[in-house]
């Protein structure tokens, strides 16, 4: 990781609280694919797959204060992040609820 000392020290502390909200994230969306029929589940899985792309995306990215500006608090980012892809949205549209 780059950046001082004191901001690879702090990266460090937000990197594993940043992996469990992606990995809580995935969980609900889990969990709401099992109670869907097909056609919804597979847009689910779907929605999972950018999910996971986003999560190696960020956790790849070895500047500590990418974390400590962007991380520090979390506040919706992983839902942001998704909502955010054309992907996402080209599901939403198709599922009628943009």
């Amino acid at each position: 990781m780059t950046g001082t000392a004191s901001q690879i020290q702090w990266a460090e502390q937000i990197r594993p609280r940043v992996e469990a909200e992606f990995q809580r994230v995935a969980v609900a969306f889990k969990a709401i694919a099992q109670r869907q029929d097909d056609p919804s589940r597979s847009q689910t899985v779907a929605v999972l797959a950018i999910l996971e792309e986003k999560r190696a995306e960020v956790m790849a990215n070895d500047h500590a204060g990418y974390f400590i500006k962007n991380w520090h608090e979390l506040a919706g980012q992983v839902r942001q992040m998704i909502a955010a892809d054309p992907r996402y949205k080209s599901i939403q549209s198709a599922r009628g609820t943009t």
